[in-house]
């Protein structure tokens, strides 16, 4: 009898198996791209492909490029050479720096990204982003790059509402020049940088099919307080938060056309944004104010024929700015300017204004001129060297070979007029009221 039942036992359990192993998945094993025999089960080389993808808990996606530039500049530039930025102005043509030029090799605007689409919440769509490139440290060798965080910020997307928290892209001036060094027009009329934390509402108001407001208010880091006066006790401290915000007129009536890069494909836009804080400054007896405002525009001139290809289409986008204390983000020359005890902020303006034709879909061909100019130059008496102007004229050519590969060469010229001009050591030596640098500029893309 014991054994019947033991039998009939093994019996069932034998049948059972095919069901259980349905139910219960086995864990997949890798597959590994062995190059070399032996022991590929342990390792399958240093950049070996394995089957195991990348996973979250949410769903996740990975981009981002590799890009590997290289710079000949008609003057001495330093170790951001390659940037092609106005870091301290172009060295004066009678300085050391003025009179060297530089030939140099960079992969540091390498960039990649992290994105997640999270579960919803009262409605919303959640997602967030994680972004980085490889110019951290500032003077860091080119051979030893330090990363940097670009974007960190999480958003709650509703129809036509968004909320941003996190680090972002200043509210202030929306502008951003396509030029391949990614300078992007920084202290010559397109002060879209730093990225900074925030807190922002993105609202779309319809108007009709074609038309509508898009409108954005928020609160940003107050990184102006991070200026530095010299002196006994008269650093800055207690600034407020930054207010800023856009409101902007999105209209479909003349279709759409590339954007920044030809990455994305803009329909009409013009409106105004506008920032402003204070902080207080060593012995004054008011705060400072911070503040800045100013128009943008981006006008399609020939339209995309089916809204995604870029055969025969042209763009025009244009800024224009008043800003005051706001040299952290390239608005102005100065912070405060003025003596002890009654510093006023420093003010400029700029204007910015790029074409990006594309004559085919792979052809890209930018132009464009940027400018920042401190104003009342009178207001600067006691600043030597202060920089009266930067302009940026540049031309550059992209191709893509194909959806992850492009190409691109560029020319710019970039000068810096000063003012208060005085002797002294290091780029800004002699007697020079400016300086100007030549540059060419080749660049290879990898997006992925």
């Amino acid at each position: 009898m014991i054994k019947k039942t033991s039998v009939s036992v093994a019996a069932v359990m034998m049948l059972a198996a095919p069901a259980l192993a349905q139910e219960v998945p086995q864990a997949t094993t890798p597959a590994y791209n062995c190059d070399f025999e032996p022991s590929c089960e342990v390792a399958p080389g240093i950049y070996g492909k394995m089957a195991s993808p990348v996973t979250s808990k949410f769903n996740l996606s990975i981009g981002g490029f590799v890009k590997l530039d290289y710079a000949y500049n008609s003057v001495n530039l330093g170790s951001n050479g390659a940037l092609g930025t106005l870091q301290n102005g172009i060295p004066k043509s009678s300085s050391a720096a003025g009179r060297q030029d530089q030939s140099i090799f960079t992969a540091r605007q390498s960039r990649f990204w992290l994105k997640v689409a999270g579960p919803n919440f009262l409605g919303a769509k959640t997602n967030a982003i994680i972004e980085a490139d490889f110019y951290g440290g500032g003077g860091s060798s080119n051979e030893s790059p330090n990363m940097r965080l670009r974007l960190a910020n999480t958003t709650l997307d509703w129809v036509n509402t968004q909320v941003l928290v996190g680090q972002a892209y200043d509210i202030f001036g929306p502008a951003i020049s396509s030029t391949v060094d990614f300078g992007s027009g920084n202290k010559t009329g397109a002060p879209n940088n730093p990225r900074v934390p925030q807190v922002r509402v993105t609202q779309k108001v319809n108007l009709n099919s074609d038309n509508a407001l898009r409108l954005v208010l928020g609160v940003q880091n107050p990184v102006q307080d991070a200026n530095a006066q010299t002196g006994t006790n008269s650093d800055s401290w207690g600034g407020k938060l930054n207010v800023a915000g856009q409101a902007m007129l999105i209209s479909k009536a003349l279709g759409v056309a590339p954007g920044y890069y030809g990455l994305s494909m803009n329909s009409l836009t013009a409106g105004v944004f506008g920032l402003y804080g204070n902080q207080s400054v060593g012995d004054n007896s008011k705060t400072v104010d911070t503040w800045g405002y100013g128009f943008y525009t981006f006008v399609p001139l020939l339209s995309s024929k089916d809204g995604r290809n870029r055969a025969m289409t042209a763009s025009f986008e244009g800024q224009l700015y008043m800003a005051a204390n706001q040299s952290v983000n390239g608005a102005t020359a100065g912070t405060v300017i003025g003596p002890a005890g009654s510093k006023t902020a420093a003010k400029g303006y700029g204007f910015y204004g790029q074409l990006i034709f594309y004559p085919t879909q792979d052809l890209g061909i930018t132009a464009g001129y940027g400018r920042r100019n401190a104003y009342n130059y009178a207001s600067y008496s006691g600043i030597n060297n202060f920089e009266k102007s930067n302009s940026n004229i540049y031309a550059n050519i992209a191709y893509d070979l194909n959806a992850a590969v492009r190409v691109a060469v560029e020319y710019q010229n970039l000068n810096t007029q000063y003012g208060n001009v005085t002797n002294g050591t290091g780029n800004l030596a002699g007697l020079a009221t400016s300086g100007t640098a030549n540059i060419a500029r080749f660049a290879a893309f990898y997006f992925f």
